[in-house]
């Protein structure tokens, strides 16, 4: 594959709500484990209320396998957030001594949420061929096509 602007790839950490709107994004190098930037991503996320402070903490996270770890299982657990991710099947290696992790099979099926989400963002041509040469300017052609995807979808029978 050779390399790319961004380094041998890049990956765009995404969050988004039950609706699959858009919250916030984080883009890293490609080489780099998804789990180094869950508290990145989650981090970035504040939504305003009617009142009082904005709120940054959500009920549920659903993620896919590769954010089963146990520090993000007790980062979750210490904030009193639900982790719904499946557990990895390790052939040959047994998991520590305690509770199995509690998996919600049909709450992990909302997951496609934030899969339709990625699709929507593939169509976008400058972000699915990575045009831009620095993560800050590919970060802003993502919330760009954030931009994009809210005034689709909220204002699309008035334009």
């Amino acid at each position: 594959m050779g390399r790319s602007r961004g380094g041998f790839c890049s990956k765009i950490h995404l969050v988004c709500d039950g609706n699959g709107n858009p919250l916030s994004a984080v883009v890293s190098a490609g080489h780099r484990h998804d789990s180094a930037f869950f508290e990145e991503v989650l981090n970035t996320v504040s939504l305003p209320q009617q009142r009082g402070r904005p709120r940054t903490r959500p009920q549920v996270v659903i993620a896919d396998k590769g954010y089963d770890g146990s520090p993000i299982r007790s980062y979750l657990r210490a904030r009193a957030i639900q982790a719904v991710i499946p557990p990895k099947k390790l052939k040959g290696v047994r998991r520590k001594k305690g509770p199995k992790p509690v998996f919600d099979e049909d709450q992990y099926r909302e997951r496609n949420i934030i899969e339709r989400l990625i699709g929507h963002l593939k169509n976008c041509r400058r972000i699915a061929t990575r045009y831009e040469k620095y993560a800050n300017s590919f970060l802003a052609m993502v919330n760009l096509a954030f931009i994009k995807f809210y005034l689709k979808k909220y204002f699309s029978d008035r334009l």
